[in-house]
């Protein structure tokens, strides 16, 4: 009896604590399982849906792309490529072109213009699944020559009848291709000035 000591009066209602605690720790647990089987049910179907939204994706881009690239070469062929044997969200991508007289090839075996022109023709492939209403572009024509900075500007001013572009450029041909210029110039050394320039005609009303 001197080794039990004394008698805890207090026992029950330690117990009764010690069971409400037990009861609510086994409810976090059950709402944490439900919780966990919630978030991955929910990563299954977002996974599921991503993938089907990823193959449609992929195949208006590729079909944009392969007609923007003819249509800034004047011919040739373009094609993108998805690794094989692995999960397709997790696939590498690879950008195939064949300009007029040149054999299929990737991308990164191209010229620097000719690389210019199929990022191009595969961004804007991309832009026009869901367009917006204004783009800006900073020195795509730098690597062009002038042939290739025509086909560019037809390019854009097919997607400019929805689509307002702001090109920030220094090539002579683009600047002439636009309606309005912005500048910054330096009449007098160390202090710049804005300007801007319309080159669109505006119309001028019939006499009557």
């Amino acid at each position: 009896l001197k080794s039990i000591g004394n008698v805890n009066l207090a026992a029950i209602d330690e117990l009764k604590e010690a069971e409400e605690r037990a009861e609510y720790l086994a409810t976090q647990e059950k709402d944490l399982s439900d919780s966990k089987a919630e978030l991955e049910d929910l990563i299954q179907k977002i996974k599921k849906d991503s993938r089907e939204m990823f193959v449609e994706t992929i195949e208006k881009v590729k079909v944009n792309f392969a007609q923007l690239f003819r249509k800034l070469f004047g011919g040739g062929r373009a094609d993108i490529l998805l690794e094989e044997g692995v999960d397709i969200l997790e696939a590498g991508i690879e950008i195939m072109a064949r300009p007029p007289g040149k054999e299929l090839t990737s991308i990164r075996l191209l010229s620097g213009g000719e690389k210019a022109l199929t990022a191009l023709a595969l961004i804007m492939g991309i832009f026009m699944l869901k367009p917006s209403p204004f783009c800006v572009l900073d020195e795509v024509d730098a690597p062009l020559d002038e042939q290739n900075v025509h086909r560019f500007l037809a390019l854009i001013q097919d997607f400019a009848k929805e689509t307002q572009f702001l090109l920030i450029t220094h090539n002579k041909v683009s600047m002439a291709a636009t309606d309005v210029i912005y500048g910054i110039t330096m009449e007098e050394k160390g202090v710049s000035k804005k300007v801007s320039m319309k080159l669109v005609e505006e119309e001028v009303p019939a006499l009557v």
